[in-house]
């Protein structure tokens, strides 16, 4: 009877040019009463009790707005605003007052809800973080700025292959999951990426077949509306040399077909002679805004990679030498071979259409093509030896090219609806949908060639790259892929989740209950196909103590296909569950944001790598079952003024519970992670004076407790890794100059493992101290 007399608030707020303003509090002065604006820049505050309220709207970048309004009983009132601020202005504002902290998360992550308020460990690294550490791709020491994330088997710059909690983590784009082999996909040029989100844990509640040690998202630029443009160029050590441009406006008049353009060249070089990698990218984006209600964007991106090939970073040596036992500007690449070239397309088509302010839905569809062809080196025999034809001596290697020939296909649909609404008391976040998937990889490992004899090898310690004693390959490229494939990875799979996030006592405590069910066919190599399906749940609390401090505790479940050619047993689907308690807090107005996590996942039939895997034989193993704890802890934001910070630290440990594979026990040590991760990145900007617009940046990397990523142990370990970077930038009006060094005390820094079958250590090396001057124009 109480709620039939009270009223409702609602409106549209608005920038100069008619824009929407988002995020924007709308509050009753003195009250419980309040909203946060939407993308379309409406609010609505309900069952409000009648009479006279001072109305206030606040937000970054704007002053505090104060109006009278009168409430009525069992009516609506409507307030709209404008603001004189445009788009452009605030998101100057923006970067000013927070140039690395993110408060909400994409909406390709399909929720609703405020980072602080998700029962789960997210953590997002923001455009001008990108900019400011100069990245370039996603292999670019993107991960200094998350907790626990590592590279241990960098695979250059062509995949990411990031470890977290740990195993290896998913790769999305755009709210898809792009992972068709164990490898790909293609590291991601920075120029269309906006962000990048990474999810710790499980995620299929919000994405499609998520792993249960969590993801990362890279979210592509999008049309903003406001007419503008960026054209940055970079040049550094190493022949690096890099343009990039953005453009960003309107087709029309009224504003309703927008378009974004990305595109970038670059030209890079190695510390290691005779080693490129040059990629072009062109990335189009087109939206049409049929009404406030109702949205179009058709988005395309395109990347072409042309270098060395695959696996030109390693050096090898004997297992009496270890490690890095040979020049950090040391080569095995036989200048001559040709190229390696990958073509990635993707293409995205995305729906959106508003029932009201409450309900909201999304379809979008997208289809990726990678085209690879090219060549792999890895040494058939390292010395001392014994091969078909007799021994080597030490230091002598004879060094193998196999093709690398690929070509993959994903399509890829996603329908999902968001709502709101109350039941008395309780307020209720509703998302559901259904997500499929069609996924191939094929490629053909089956040739290869011995460039040197046993006779004539190639020695470490007395290089000759000349013509290889054994010649060159001559492989066979133009049999169609699908007659020579010697792997074949497939998996189709569809899913229907429903979630409701309840709030209760005005949404200091929400609680999370989901439910995924999925259906999954999966091959490996030209195996018969493996059906299964299962039904994953998940349960998430979360309560404010106060409006910027919140507790969590989750428990969920995964269930995920994988891809490989499995050397002994089935290929089964991922199965494994996790449990997280964690604090995280706003600081000081939300300048800066912390968050302490601890989990334990527990993970079925998971494919490592195999101690018996070849190149010309890439094969995996089923482990059983293992297990992964830690803790986490993340800092990033603005401490004050002009100063802004990233750090994190991370304790890793995982163990293996269950064996399925002779001469890996129970209680063994799963390879692939660190066990201390500690990152920081600190970045000053003076503010005012005749210096005003001139900033320092230091940061640094530290790794202890070092995993290599094979089951072989060696004689050696990988020792305690420090990287020091730190840069000076200057920004007058529309132009900023940044300048970086990386490895300032140009240690030599290294990755690696110990292969048993070969019974040889192999490392790659990192550059020692280099540099990137950057020039960024704005207009």
């Amino acid at each position: 009877m109480m709620a039939q007399q009270l009223g409702t608030v609602n409106g549209k707020v608005s920038l100069s040019g008619n824009k929407p303003a988002e995020n924007i509090a709308v509050a009753l002065k003195g009250t419980k009463y309040s909203d946060i604006t939407t993308v379309s820049g409406h609010y609505e505050i309900k069952n409000v009790k009648p009479g006279t309220y001072t109305i206030v709207l606040n937000g970054v970048g704007i002053q505090p707005i104060e109006d009278k309004i009168v409430v009525n009983s069992k009516q609506v009132t409507t307030k709209n605003f404008s603001l004189s601020e445009s788009q452009e202005d605030l998101d100057e504002v923006v970067i000013k007052k927070n140039k690395y902290k993110q408060d909400k998360p994409s909406l390709s992550l399909r929720l609703q809800t405020p980072v602080l308020e998700i029962p789960q460990n997210i953590q997002i690294v923001s455009g001008q973080t990108l900019k400011d550490q100069q990245i370039t791709s996603m292999s670019d020491g993107v991960i200094r700025n998350v907790s626990g994330a590592v590279r241990l088997e960098h695979w250059g710059d062509l995949y990411t292959n990031i470890t977290m909690r740990g195993s290896q983590i998913q790769a999305f784009r755009n709210g898809f999951n792009v992972v068709s082999s164990f490898w790909g996909p293609l590291t991601e040029d920075m120029s269309f990426v906006d962000h990048i989100e990474f999810v710790k844990g499980p995620a299929g509640f919000m994405l499609s077949s998520g792993d249960p040690s969590g993801l990362y998202n890279v979210v592509t630029k999008k049309p903003t509306g406001v007419t503008k443009g960026e054209v940055s160029v970079l040049g550094g050590s190493y022949d690096f040399y890099r343009v990039s441009v953005d453009l960003d406006g309107k087709l029309d008049k009224k504003g309703k077909l927008l378009y974004r353009f990305n595109g970038a060249a670059q030209k890079k070089g190695s510390h290691r002679p005779f080693e490129h990698n040059d990629r072009y990218v062109i990335a189009p984006v087109i939206s049409y805004q049929f009404d406030d209600k109702t949205k179009l964007t058709f988005e395309y991106n395109f990347q072409y990679a042309n270098m060395t090939e695959v696996g030109s970073y390693y050096v090898f040596g004997p297992k009496a030498g270890g490690y890095a036992t040979l020049p950090r500007d040391f080569t095995m690449t036989a200048p001559g071979l040709p190229d390696t070239n990958i073509q990635d397309h993707s293409g995205y088509l995305q729906f959106e259409h508003k029932f009201d302010e409450n309900w909201k839905l999304t379809a979008q569809t997208s289809y990726f093509k990678y085209i690879q062809q090219g060549y792999s080196s890895w040494p058939s025999a390292v010395g001392p030896a014994t091969t078909a034809n007799g021994d080597i001596g030490n230091g002598d290697i004879i060094r193998n090219v196999g093709i690398w020939d690929a070509d993959s296909n994903m399509f890829l649909g996603q329908i999902f609806v968001n709502g709101k609404f109350n039941t008395g008391a309780i307020s209720h976040k509703v998302l559901g949908g259904v997500d499929l998937g069609d996924k191939d990889y094929m490629a053909d490992w089956g040739q290869s060639h011995d460039l040197d004899t046993v006779d004539n090898p190639f020695n470490i310690y007395n290089p000759n790259y000349g013509t290889p004693s054994n010649s060159f390959p001559q492989f066979d490229h133009d049999t169609p892929l699908s007659q020579r494939a010697g792997g074949l990875y497939g998996s189709k799979y569809a899913a229907g989740y429903i979630q409701d996030e309840l709030g209760f006592f005005e949404n200091k405590l929400r609680v999370t209950l989901a439910a995924r069910y999925t259906w999954i066919k999966q091959t490996s190599s030209y195996d018969d196909p493996q059906e299964d399906s299962h039904i994953t749940p998940r349960f998430g609390v979360s309560y404010s103590i106060t409006n910027d401090f919140a507790v969590y505790g989750l428990y969920d479940q995964a269930f995920t296909p994988q891809s490989g050619v499995v050397r002994d047993g089935e290929l089964k689907p991922l199965t494994g569950n996790n449990v997280e308690f964690g604090i995280k807090k706003d600081w000081f107005d939300g300048s800066w944001n912390t968050t302490l996590s601890v989990y334990n996942i527990l993970k079925k039939n998971e494919l490592t790598s195999d101690p018996l895997s070849t190149p010309s034989n890439p094969t995996k193993i089923v482990l059983g079952e293992k297990r992964a704890q830690g803790f986490e802890f993340d800092l990033r934001g603005k401490i004050f003024d002009g100063l802004n910070l990233i750090a994190n630290y991370a304790f890793t440990e995982s163990i293996v519970t269950k064996s399925n594979v002779e001469g890996i026990e129970k209680g063994d040590i799963v390879p692939g992670y660190s066990k201390h991760t500690a990152n920081a990145w600190l970045n000053y900007t003076i503010q005012n004076g005749k210096l005003k617009g001139f900033g320092a940046s230091i940061g640094g990397t530290f790794l202890d407790g070092r995993q290599t990523d094979t089951w072989g142990e060696g004689l050696e370990r990988l020792p305690t890794y420090f990287k020091l970077d730190g840069g000076l930038s200057y920004e007058i009006g529309k132009i900023k100059v940044t300048a970086n060094v990386f490895n300032i005390l140009d240690k030599y820094l290294y990755s690696g493992s110990y292969y048993e079958w070969l019974q040889a250590y192999y490392w790659q090396a990192e550059p020692g101290r280099n540099f990137r001057v950057g020039l960024t124009y704005k207009f």
